[in-house]
């Protein structure tokens, strides 16, 4: 007979992007007294990864475990960005509750409502943490009336809309059923989890059932499968079944199990249903696959993600400057690496393109991909990237395009230029509020109108924005989007850039490069301040005489190159152009390198426009 087990809790921790989920989940770790100080400095603990460090947002879905009031409480934190919500959808399936976090001023946002539903969909119990309400424009109660209305939007139950509620400050380190009453310990949300999040309901005497929600890899036992035990017991030893997607079965034996202690696992002989494991020993295994006993293998359903709706074309690097600093450089490292990353990133998609050495890579946004491609980077691989491009869709005959919800904040005296470039963009607005100061508007916008738009909005409102964007769903395709309004600088030769060419070039563009940098031909060197192309000679040097005249000599002056950021250059770049990243450089440059072979392709291609 089914029975609830009361000394595990497992809890997942979702929230829009930088309302504050790591930092809570430090508040914790400190409050279970577990730690020694050493253990726990800094802020972020759980946030390991170089690139969540630098980014300031969590990437990687986390497991750790702490005992409070005799009670293991499992503790799942999850990015909060749109493009992650791959790693979210998988890792709920571990919980049976979840703490919901809201921004105290600035309320729901698109990825609340997203993980949200999600959270409603598995049937896990919330509770509502209304945090950072120590900022100066917190406006609590009117929050959690917000957090209500969307509870009603998304179907929730009468049990589910009378959630429990509580408020918090995760960087004073308090929680607090007053807003008004600050406190100072973060005790009132622990007790609140012991009370409402119930523990997971298990039968252990069943045959063993374990889905595997995640992967990790070691360089000393391979792969180590992730997941929540749902029946029966796994030890050390044990033979199981592998039910895989093809409705194979596949044999295996288990040579370790662990369970999530502290911020760390500990190995154990033997694991209980309703407890979150990592298993040692299976080969083969892979996101989605179900663990069984071999006496009665039965599949539990298999992880689903959301579709992707961006893609983007990855192949080797085949500039002239090729191979100078990577390591990984041919097509072969190349797919061996995107093979690789499909066996944990279950939102990405990897398609070889037929007669080419280059793959069709698909995602969930721009953010997705270009942590993919940093990551290679820092691995030593070499390779040149495309334009993104979303991705379409036919139903009934009618083509379709995904759109997103956009949610930008801006100041009152801002609003305008909003307004103009994303209506320029095909976007609908369809709220529109004001907060104090601050003017917050919702559109809906096809998600070909968002690449490139972040850098411009901006610009236009001097840093001022605050943008953020969740998938909204397929419509039918809108008319054509205007895009970059301006053309580039191309390099005609080989060499490096010199003082004096740019100096001239400065006058007429926004440059790239900086005196001493390696340019070859096709280079793109800098932003042209016209629509059209410019070929230029960045590496062209003074005549020199030995006739000096008085006044002809004149002090050259150079602006800073501008350094565009990965996600800056995927959003600069058009359909003829690259991006080409290495370990130690990114460039942009043409497709057709030489000059006469972009001037034939554009030749041919006004013949299939005159021919149509």
């Amino acid at each position: 007979m089914p029975e609830r087990r009361d000394d595990l809790r497992n809890i997942a921790i979702i929230a829009h992007v930088d309302h504050g989920k790591t930092t809570l989940v430090d508040c914790m770790l400190r409050e279970s007294g577990q730690f020694r100080q050493s253990q726990l400095s800094g802020e972020q603990i759980l946030d390991t990864n170089d690139l969540e460090r630098e980014r300031g947002i969590t990437i990687l879905a986390k497991n750790i475990a702490i005992l409070y009031e005799g009670v293991k409480i499992n503790i799942i934190d999850t990015p909060g960005h749109a493009d992650f919500g791959g790693e979210v959808e998988r890792v709920l399936r571990m919980a049976d509750g979840c703490l919901v976090l809201v921004d105290a001023a600035e309320g729901p946002m698109p990825q609340t409502r997203f993980v949200l539903s999600k959270a409603l969909e598995e049937g896990l119990r919330p509770i509502v943490v209304v945090n950072k309400i120590d900022r100066g424009d917190a406006r609590p109660h009117e929050v959690v009336d917000e957090v209500f209305e969307l509870f009603l939007q998304l179907g929730a139950d009468d049990s589910l809309a009378d959630f429990p509620y509580l408020f918090a400050s995760s960087k004073e380190g308090f929680a607090t059923y007053d807003p008004d009453v600050p406190g100072d310990t973060i005790r009132p949300l622990m007790d609140l989890i012991l009370k409402e999040i119930p523990g997971p309901m298990v039968d252990i005497g069943e045959p063993l059932q374990m889905l595997v929600t995640t992967l990790d890899w070691s360089d000393y036992v391979g792969r180590i499968a992730i997941g929540r035990v749902r029946a029966g017991s796994i030890r050390k030893g044990q033979g199981v079944v592998l039910m895989k997607a093809d409705d194979r079965h596949v044999q295996g034996k288990i040579a370790s199990v662990y369970t999530f202690d502290k911020l760390g696992r500990n190995e154990v002989h033997e694991a209980d249903a309703g407890d979150i494991v990592a298993v040692v020993g299976l080969a083969d295994v892979e996101i989605g696959d179900t663990i069984c006993s071999p006496r009665l293998p039965r599949a539990l359903p298999r992880v689903s993600v959301d579709e992707p709706t961006l893609r983007m074309t990855f192949g080797i690097n085949s500039s002239p400057l090729a191979g100078r600093d990577g390591k990984y450089v041919t097509a072969s490292h190349l797919r061996e690496r995107l093979m690789r990353e499909l066996e944990r990133n279950v939102a990405l998609r990897v398609e070889p393109i037929p007669g080419t050495e280059q793959f069709a890579v698909s995602g969930r946004g721009v953010l997705h991909l270009s942590v993919l491609i940093e990551t290679m980077r820092r691995e030593s691989y070499e390779l040149s990237v495309g334009k993104p491009e979303v991705i379409f869709r036919s139903s009934n005959g009618v083509v379709e395009e995904p759109f997103e919800t956009l949610v930008v904040e801006v100041p009152g005296n801002q609003t305008g230029p909003v307004m103009e470039m994303v209506g320029a963009r095909r976007g609908q607005l369809s709220h529109m509020t004001s907060r104090g100061d601050y003017t917050h508007m919702t559109f809906s916008v096809p998600a070909r109108g968002l690449i490139g738009l972040r850098t411009r909005l901006l610009n236009a409102t001097q840093g001022t924005a605050v943008i953020h964007h969740r998938f909204e769903g397929y419509k039918p395709k809108e008319h054509s989007i205007p895009g970059r309004s301006t053309g580039v600088l191309v390099s005609t030769v080989s060499g490096k850039a010199v003082a004096f060419a740019l100096d001239t070039l400065q006058q007429r563009s926004e440059l790239h490069v900086a005196p001493g940098d390696v340019v070859y031909e096709g280079m793109i060197v800098g932003e042209n301040s016209r629509s059209g192309d410019m070929d230029v000679n960045p590496t062209k040097e003074k005549k020199l005489t030995n006739i000096r005249a008085a006044g002809s000599d004149r002090n050259i002056l150079l602006k800073p190159a501008r350094r565009l950021s990965l996600e800056e250059a995927l959003e600069f770049i058009e359909a003829d152009e690259l991006v080409e990243i290495g370990p130690t450089h990114m460039r942009l440059r043409k497709i057709l390198l030489r000059e006469s072979d972009r001037r034939r392709a554009a030749r041919a291609r006004a013949k299939e426009v005159q021919s149509s």
